[in-house]
């Protein structure tokens, strides 16, 4: 089981909620909310790597994903306004390996809560 830890800061605003759910989907692998979460035309730019575009092949990219269990997701900051959002923090793998992360998102809509693009750094 993942240890999930948020900041404080992160608040509980609808799109903050939205992406932290995301960055939990992601850590644990729950490739079927991310799926459901994005829209058919997903741009996934995994900056100095790959870019990822349509929503099948962000599917199968996500299931090709077979790297090290999640044991810890620290999540240290989450920004939001109109269309885009960010969040940024650490994964602690089972083997004691730490991964850095800042992920910025754009939305179909300022209301809206379907990922349109994902902008992946990560270290």
């Amino acid at each position: 089981m993942t240890k999930i830890t948020v900041s404080p800061d992160c608040g509980n605003a609808p799109k903050r909620e939205f992406i932290k759910q995301l960055s939990i989907a992601f850590a644990q692998r729950d490739v079927d909310f991310l799926v459901y979460s994005v829209t058919a035309e997903i741009a996934w730019n995994v900056v100095g790597d790959k870019v990822i575009e349509g929503n099948e092949k962000f599917d199968h990219e996500l299931k090709q994903i077979r790297s090290g269990e999640v044991a810890e997701l620290v999540i240290e900051r989450i920004l939001t306004h109109g269309k885009e959002g960010a969040a940024s923090g650490t994964m602690i793998m089972q083997n004691g390996k730490k991964y850095a992360f800042s992920d910025f998102y754009e939305f179909s809509g300022a209301k809206d809560v379907k990922v349109k693009s994902i902008t992946s750094f990560n270290n």
